[in-house]
């Protein structure tokens, strides 16, 4: 048999019914895995092998679960987690070990999932690059020395190199899609409220979202049948059943219309990454879609986007002391909001949804980069220039994601190809308001021709 660690979810979960192999031996893999690569990447910053073990072993004496039965999943250190060390990646919370489950965590477990440990982010999830003072930098399982991404690098390092079949992760600025296109897995930033979360300060912010993150478009799906679904604790929660996802994603996308905007409406994109971009446009028009190069106009998404993030970073963290230079830098952002600013954020959104609603209606996807660039140097705080154009500040170079992220559409991303220097790159699937299994299919047509997500990182090679 191929190795457990190898396999995808789906193929694992069908093993597991069909009681083939165990829970307890599929959780031992990929904790041998885990041991094994996980000093390379520094992906999963706090292993919980005693307790998946125990877990595991309790399902294979009982009945079946669940969707995720059996299945290995690893949580984002932004999610807190009953008796398991939480940092959120930052040097306060060092040692905080929470009492209560978020939802997200509950749901796995009520699903028939094994927690294996925690991914690794930046403090608070501030920024694309996974590095903190706790437990520094996580590394790209493709080239050691780059990037791995974030704000959810752990939770896509993990799943490329191996300890992982599942891992949750969250995306206010792209952190779903970013790293899921630096290590050549799949990630959904979902229509807000498809996974709800609870929030005890701004329930009704939609720039945040929780979602999930695997090798393929099926097994995020399948992910998606246990942490999707209606909850009292989020006003936002969508009232739609998650078993929509359960079924089969084959489709036949001849016919559709896809717009292509190889920039965005103009942002600087690195030659490789829009040349390995393009591909996509040309692989669609091979299954039968009509594509065309066109922009949705996004006038008004840069200052909407960041006004209102400013305005949540202050009231999450602007009584909290002792925060890094990232999330300092956004709280002090926080404070020059005015009243005024919320106004006009709240007057560009509107105008904004009217003109994605129309675009959707000549449209039915539109494809573009999810990152400007491939992925960087690890050492390097964040990207400095695009193209040849300098980014003004640590935001500025993950627009291609977070100018989509105050849209309230879902985005998926999925592995596209790789740079001349073997480094991933993913093209990101937009789709109208709420139609997140329609992205999902059309992901899945599209990894189904290209099977770029079935490169493995060196790292993934069989016996290391």
């Amino acid at each position: 048999m191929t190795e457990l660690h190898y396999l995808t979810a789906s193929e694992t979960s069908a093993l597991l019914r069909a009681r083939e192999i165990g829970a307890a031996e599929v959780t031992q893999a990929h904790l041998d895995r885990i041991e094994a690569v996980n000093p390379q990447v520094n992906a999963i910053v706090t292993v919980t092998a005693e307790r998946a073990l125990d877990r595991a072993r309790e399902l294979d004496e009982g009945p079946w679960r669940g969707p995720l039965h059996g299945l290995p999943v690893a949580h984002k250190d932004l999610v807190s987690t009953k008796g398991v060390r939480t940092t959120f990646g930052s040097a306060i919370f060092a040692d905080h070990v929470p009492t209560t489950d978020d939802l997200v965590v509950k749901r796995v477990r009520d699903a028939g999932g094994v927690m294996i440990g925690k991914t690794n982010t930046p403090e608070f999830g501030t920024g694309s690059h996974t590095v903190n003072e706790v437990f520094g930098a996580t590394r790209n399982p493709y080239d050691l020395t780059k990037s791995a991404g974030g704000s959810s690098g752990g939770a896509a390092a993990a799943l490329a190199s191996g300890m992982t079949p599942l891992a949750d992760g969250s995306d206010m600025g792209g952190s779903l899609r970013n790293p899921a296109s630096f290590c050549n897995i799949v990630g959904l930033r979902p229509t807000p409220g498809r996974v709800p979360s609870k929030s005890t300060i701004a329930a009704w912010f939609t720039l945040g979202v929780s979602g999930p993150m695997a090798r393929t478009v099926q097994d995020l799906a399948l992910f998606l049948t246990a942490i999707a679904g209606p909850d009292p604790s989020s006003p936002l929660s969508i009232q739609e059943d998650p078993s929509i996802f359960g079924g089969s994603l084959d489709s036949d996308v001849s016919g559709l219309r896809i717009a292509f905007s190889p920039t965005l409406g103009g942002l600087p994109v690195d030659r490789e990454t829009a040349a390995v971009t393009a591909r996509a446009a040309t692989v669609f028009e091979g299954l039968g879609a009509t594509v065309e190069h066109a922009d949705l106009n996004l006038a008004g998404a840069d200052e909407a986007f960041r006004t209102y993030r400013a305005w949540w970073y202050l009231a999450t963290y602007g009584d909290l002391p002792g925060v890094g230079e990232n999330v300092r830098w956004n709280v002090e952002r926080g404070r020059e909001v005015t009243g005024a600013d919320l106004a006009k954020a709240e007057k560009l959104r509107t105008r904004l949804w009217h003109r994605v609603t129309g675009f959707f209606g000549t449209w039915d996807y539109l494809i573009a980069p999810v990152s400007q660039v491939p992925p960087f140097p690890v050492e390097d705080p964040y990207v400095r220039e695009v193209d040849g154009l300098t980014m003004p500040d640590y935001l500025a170079w993950m627009r291609s994601c977070y100018l989509i992220s105050v849209l309230g559409v879902p985005a998926l991303s999925v592995p596209c190809g790789f740079t001349s220097d073997g480094l991933p790159v993913g093209v990101q699937i937009i789709g109208r308001p709420w139609d997140d299994l329609g992205v999902l299919k059309v992901g899945h047509a599209f990894e189904q021709v290209t099977k770029a997500g079935s490169t493995r990182p060196p790292l993934y090679a069989p016996g290391r």
